[in-house]
């Protein structure tokens, strides 16, 4: 089964202030999401700070995952990385470690042209036989795929999926429709950014890539779920509880509340990795995990 259906979580990467993963931590986050029944976990997405994190690091999160959870639930690695060598070496080592799938954001500091970004993926591809989900986040990386784009590298029989930021306006139907037209039968659509998860959904996405679902994944699954079955009612009454958590997402960024919820929740100490500021013991935070007990 492909890893890029249904509700994929992207837990953060418990970590110390040099980077050291604190595996316990993070073993107990990853068990939370896998026995919540979630159909995907991505280690080291944005969530998981992958780019704050040195090589050896980032592939000693990939092998506490798969130790912790392999063969439970389809794990996806992110290997984003600035030089194209190194995310073939994470590539690598994502597959020799027994991972499911890959997710790559085509990091840059010189801003990149459509063909440099094309020429990336395709070598990241040879280095490795697991299937690649493609990541548009123009909001970090600064580039943003075009549809044209999208369809060269649907053409590598590797790469099978795109995680897409939430589209303007909430057009989702009609973005999904202008890309089924464009890209291969069976290439997976799918959105990030919590807020418009059910709507994404209902409008007929095939995956959702959720930052609460790696703290609250049980509750981020029941909006999955009954969006999948067409149960429009039940899916806006689980994202009106939500909704104060999004409020706290808008404001001060998800990698922040979920770090001070996971503080909350006894599941680690961490804190977000510097330069990012821990974010303070806000009461609306508070009010915004108490409402999720209506889920």
């Amino acid at each position: 089964m492909s890893p890029f259906q249904g509700l994929s979580a992207f837990p953060i990467t418990p970590a110390d202030p040099e980077g050291r993963v604190l595996a316990d931590d993070l073993r107990a986050i990853l068990r939370r999401c896998a026995e919540a029944g979630v159909d995907s976990i991505c280690v080291l997405g944005s969530t998981g700070g992958y780019a704050y994190l040195d090589p050896d690091q980032r592939r000693a999160t990939a092998e506490a995952a798969m130790a912790e959870i392999g063969g439970q639930v389809p794990v996806i690695v992110g290997v984003g990385a600035l030089r194209t060598s190194m995310a073939q070496s994470l590539a690598r080592h994502a597959q020799d470690s027994g991972a499911d799938g890959l997710l790559v954001a085509p990091i840059s500091y010189t801003p990149l042209t459509e063909d440099e970004v094309f020429a990336h993926y395709a070598a990241i591809a040879e280095a490795s036989d697991l299937p690649i989900c493609v990541y548009d986040n123009p909001t970090t990386t600064h580039f943003s795929f075009s549809v044209n784009l999208l369809r060269r590298l649907a053409a590598i029989p590797t790469i099978r999926a795109v995680k897409m930021p939430l589209p303007a306006g909430g057009a989702f139907a009609a973005k999904i429709a202008d890309l089924r037209a464009a890209l291969p039968n069976g290439f997976s659509l799918g959105y990030s950014g919590d807020w418009g998860c059910g709507a994404s959904m209902l409008a007929g996405a095939d995956a959702f890539y959720s930052v609460a679902a790696g703290i609250w994944p049980a509750r981020m699954l029941r909006l999955v779920r009954a969006a999948q079955a067409g149960d429009a009612a039940e899916a806006a009454r689980i994202d009106a509880a939500l909704d104060p958590l999004w409020t706290q997402f808008r404001q001060a960024g998800s990698i922040r509340v979920v770090h001070r919820a996971a503080n909350l929740l006894g599941l680690s100490r961490a804190q977000p990795p510097r330069p990012i500021l821990p974010f303070g013991d806000d009461p609306a935070l508070r009010r915004a995990m108490d409402a999720l007990e209506r889920i």
